[in-house]
């Protein structure tokens, strides 16, 4: 991973854009989940929608992977490859989008229940999307890596759940992993001291059992060693005036799916324009 880069205001705003074509394409694909599709189909709207958007779609071809989105349903972590198999019932499908615009990435994800799911499932989802804005919360100037991590591990650990160690957030930029590397778990006070200009992926990656994984042979996929689900949520912020700063939103998935969420105003400097 590469050095720490902090950005300038003008930057940050660059990258808000790029972030929010991400958001805007997984708003997109919230209206299309459901049960009969195939993943490739989702994968093949999401790259029209971004290159319309005026981007590049952000994984495609980046480390020789073949595809727009990663698709990781179910026991699969992340880094799933998009295929035709149809979308059941009662899964649950992580979605990984990048875009590349004005020489910045935009880099989140978000999991999504397919029709029904049950309540431990469902659970799973709802604590790790909110030991998210725990960690998100962690980001202030004075604080460390190790803070962060801290706050995400504490927050699902009390609840069971396993910590991937493997796999961490990072930074983002002018390419799409920078440093520092960001893990979901830490030792409060440990680790590199937060400063404005930072913009980090954060992105807790959580199962339902064991922390611990293994990778498919395709080189890509990741899963759950015990067979449990797994749950994965990612914002990109950026440190302003020593507070978290939102740069992109899970707003677009929401007005989709009927959702009504204030989760995200304690992070937000402006209202979302259309």
């Amino acid at each position: 991973m590469s050095a720490i880069i902090l950005k300038t205001v003008e930057e940050i705003e660059l990258m808000r854009e790029s972030a929010l074509i991400v958001s805007k394409t997984l708003g997109m694909l919230a209206g299309e989940i459901k049960p009969g599709i195939s993943t490739l189909a989702l994968d093949t709207m999401a790259e029209a929608f971004i290159r319309d958007l005026g981007a590049e779609p952000g994984f495609l071809g980046l480390y020789d992977f073949p595809n727009t989105l990663c698709m990781s349903p179910n026991t699969q972590v992340v880094h799933g490859i998009p295929n035709n198999d149809p979308l059941q019932e009662g899964e649950i499908i992580s979605i990984d989008c990048g875009a590349l615009k004005n020489g910045f990435y935009g880099d989140h994800a978000y999991t999504f229940a397919v029709g029904e799911i049950d309540p431990a499932t469902e659970k799973l989802l709802r604590i790790t999307k909110e030991s998210l804005y725990a960690g998100i919360d962690a980001f202030r100037a004075g604080n460390r890596i190790g803070d962060l991590g801290y706050a995400i591990q504490h927050y699902c650990e009390k609840e069971g759940y396993g910590v991937v160690r493997e796999l961490v957030g990072h930074g983002l930029g002018t390419t799409m992993h920078e440093g520092p590397e960001v893990p979901n778990y830490g030792r409060r006070g440990r680790g590199k001291k937060f400063v404005d200009g930072m913009v980090l992926a954060i992105e807790p990656m959580i199962n339902g059992g064991t922390h611990r994984i293994k990778q498919l042979k395709d080189g890509w996929t990741i899963l759950t060693a015990d067979g449990q689900p797994s749950a994965h949520f990612e914002h990109n912020v950026a440190l302003v005036d020593g507070k978290p700063e939102l740069l992109s939103t899970f707003q677009y998935i929401y007005d989709a799916l009927g959702i009504e969420s204030d989760e995200e105003i304690p992070f937000r400097a402006k209202p979302l324009s259309a």
